[in-house]
C-alpha cells in the first residue's frame, strides 16, 4: 500500500506531520511506500530527528502550502505546486493509493474533487467522521465537505454512509437516521422532509429522525446532515468532551478525598478518555471521489497522523470505492 502525505498540512506542519509519518513506517509492515510531499529540507530535517532512514520514505518536494485563510477552489488552481496539490497527483497518477492531510480541509475537497473526480453515480462527496457512543461506532456524514447540499447528495451520503459502516467498521446492516429538530416523521425545515422522503423511500435501513441526544443515548449506526450541520455537530462534540475531562480533573484536584478517589479510577478515566479522543480516529475519509482522501484534524499529533495513515491503510485493504459504486448501482437498479 502507497500511502501520499501532505507534510506541510496542519497547525504543527511539518513537526507532527513527519514524526507521524515515522511512527506509521514503524509500526505497520504493510505499508509498501510513504511519501512525504512539502518542502524537502525542512521535511528531510525532521527525519534526521527521529533518525529515520526508512527506504519505503520518499520525499516529493514542493514549493508552495496552502495558507487556512485562502479560497479554497482559488487557492488549488493557483498554487499548482502546493504539497496537498502534488499528493493528489500523487494518487490521480496511480504512484498512490491514498492522500492524506491535516490542512486546508477545502483545499483537500477541492484538490480531489477536482482532479481525481467522482465516483461514478457520485455528484458530490462527503466527510465520514467517526463518533464513539456508549454501545458503538457511528459515521457523522457530511462533516463539512459540502455545506450546500442538495436532497439526492444526501440520498448519496446515505449509501455511502452505509457502506462504510458495513466494511470498514463491520456493522452487517447499519441504521441510519437523519438529523433534525424532532423525532416525528413531521418535524424539520422543508430540505428534512424532502430528504425524509426519499429515504424512507429508498429501501435502507433508515430509522427516520433523530435529534442530538440520540446521537449517544439511542444511537444508529450513520448519522445523515449536510456539511454545515454535521461540522457543527462534529466540533461541538469535541469541545463538549475535552471541557468535560477538564473541568473533572479540576474538580478531582480539588481536596484530598477526590484526589484519592481519581486514583482508584484512574484506570477507567483513561480507557473513557481514550475511546473520546480524536487522534485514536485519525482521520476522516471523503466519500465519493476517485481515490482514496483522509482528512486530519488541523491541530494533528504525530499519533493522530499516524492513525490518519491506517483509516488510509483499511479503506484501501477494505476496497471501499468499489463497494461504493457497486451499491449506488444496485440502488438505482432496484428503482
Amino acid at each position: 500500500m502507497r500511502v501520499a502525505l501532505d507534510a506541510m498540512g496542519g497547525d504543527y506542519a511539518p513537526q507532527s506531520s513527519v514524526a507521524g509519518a515515522v511512527l506509521a513506517i514503524r509500526e505497520f509492515p504493510a505499508l509498501d511506500k510513504l511519501y512525504l510531499v512539502g518542502d524537502e529540507a525542512a521535511i528531510r530535517a525532521e527525519l534526521d530527528k527521529h533518525s529515520c532512514h526508512d527506504p519505503r520514505i520518499e520525499i516529493v518536494h514542493t514549493t508552495q502550502v496552502v495558507e487556512m485563510s485562502e479560497t479554497a477552489v482559488d487557492a488549488v488552481r493557483r498554487k499548482k505546486d502546493s504539497s496537498i496539490s502534488r499528493a493528489v497527483d500523487l494518487v490521480k497518477r496511480r504512484d498512490a493509493d491514498a492522500v492524506v492531510s491535516a490542512g486546508h480541509t477545502g483545499a483537500a475537497v477541492a484538490a480531489t474533487t477536482i482532479k481525481l473526480r467522482t465516483l461514478e453515480g457520485v455528484d458530490r462527496p462527503g466527510i465520514a467522521a467517526v463518533l464513539p457512543t456508549e454501545t458503538n461506532l457511528c459515521v457523522l456524514i457530511d462533516a463539512g465537505a459540502n455545506t450546500d447540499a442538495r436532497p439526492e447528495h444526501m440520498l448519496q451520503y446515505a449509501i455511502m454512509g452505509a457502506v462504510f459502516s458495513r466494511y470498514v467498521l463491520g456493522y452487517k446492516n447499519p441504521a441510519i437516521g437523519l438529523m433534525s429538530i424532532g423525532g416525528e416523521d413531521a418535524k424539520g425545515s422543508e430540505f428534512t422532509k424532502e430528504i425524509f422522503k426519499l429515504l424512507r423511500a429508498s429501501g435502507l435501513n433508515f430509522r427516520g429522525n433523530i435529534e442530538g441526544h440520540d446521537l449517544f443515548q439511542n444511537p444508529v449506526e450513520v448519522v445523515l446532515c449536510d456539511g454545515f450541520t454535521g461540522n457543527v455537530v462534529l466540533k461541538s462534540c469535541e469541545a463538549t468532551a475535552e471541557a468535560v475531562f477538564h473541568w473533572l480533573k479540576n474538580e478531582l484536584k480539588s481536596t484530598p478525598i477526590r484526589m484519592l478517589g481519581a486514583l482508584i479510577a484512574k484506570g477507567a478515566f483513561k480507557a473513557i478518555k481514550k475511546r473520546t479522543n480524536y487522534e485514536e480516529y485519525g482521520g476522516s475519509p471523503l466519500l465519493g471521489v476517485d481515490g482514496i482522501c483522509i482528512i486530519a484534524h488541523g491541530s494533528s499529533s504525530p499519533k493522530a497522523i499516524k492513525n490518519a495513515i491506517r483509516v488510509a491503510m483499511e479503506s484501501i485493504q477494505t476496497k471501499i470505492n468499489p463497494h461504493i459504486v457497486e451499491e449506488i448501482a444496485a440502488f438505482h437498479a432496484r428503482r
